[in-house]
Formats: C-alpha cells, sequence, structure tokens
C-alpha cells in the first residue's frame, strides 16, 4: 500500500505562482509512475501531469503545458507541481496519484489506470 499525502496549495492572486507536493509513505515511490489530477467543481476530474518513475519522461494536458512543471525526488518519496502563470481556470482540489503500470504516454491521462490516490488539496486562484 502507498498512503499519499498532498499539500502546498491555497489561495493566490491570478499570475502568481504555487507548488504542490505529493509525499509517499508505505512504500518507496521510486517503482511508481506518479500524476496529478484536479477536479473543480461540478466537474469531472481531470489529467494534469505525469512522470515516469524516473523522472525521465513527463507529459502534459495542453491546458497547462507551459505553465506548470511536474518533476519528483524519489530519494525525498515526494513529486511536485510547480504551478506558474496561474488563472482563475486553475481552481481546482489537486490530487496526485501512484501507478505500477508501465509508462505509456498515449495511456498516462487515463484516470482508470492510478491504483493509488491522495485526499487533494485545494487550489484557489482570484482574479
Amino acid at each position: 500500500q502507498v498512503q499519499l499525502v498532498e499539500s502546498g496549495g491555497g489561495l493566490v492572486q491570478a499570475g502568481g505562482s504555487l507548488r504542490l507536493s505529493c509525499a509517499a509513505s508505505g512504500r518507496t515511490l521510486s517503482t511508481y509512475n506518479m500524476g496529478w489530477f484536479r477536479q473543480a467543481p461540478g466537474k469531472e476530474r481531470e489529467f494534469v501531469a505525469a512522470i515516469s518513475w524516473s523522472g525521465g519522461s513527463t507529459y502534459y494536458a495542453d491546458s497547462v503545458k507551459g505553465r506548470f512543471t511536474i518533476s519528483r525526488d524519489n530519494a525525498k518519496n515526494t513529486v511536485y507541481l510547480q504551478m506558474n502563470s496561474l488563472k482563475p481556470e486553475d481552481t481546482a482540489v489537486y490530487s496526485c496519484a501512484a501507478t505500477a503500470r508501465a509508462w505509456a504516454s498515449s495511456k498516462v491521462a487515463g484516470i482508470e489506470r492510478y491504483d493509488y490516490w491522495g485526499q487533494g488539496t485545494q487550489v484557489t486562484v482570484s482574479s
């Protein structure tokens, strides 16, 4: 079992930045591919970004490409999401997730591929 805990959310003005963290316990994250997802009120959960177990491959949703950066520190058992140039439409609960399935760029956005999920952290961007 992997337990995931997100932190770093908060209230920020449009154009600002936040860095989210996803800390794992129970097992080392170094063998898991990781993803960030978000869910806004009244909307379905959507993919944001993913990173392979080694950190060598990343994949982003078009809506955040160029603004968000996913990274990981396996020694710290932590995955990060650096969010820059935030927009009001980025407002959502952000959750990290882990999967032991093999990396495939065409499939990493699929919610069903992820086995473990954190509780989420709220990000609110004011205009």
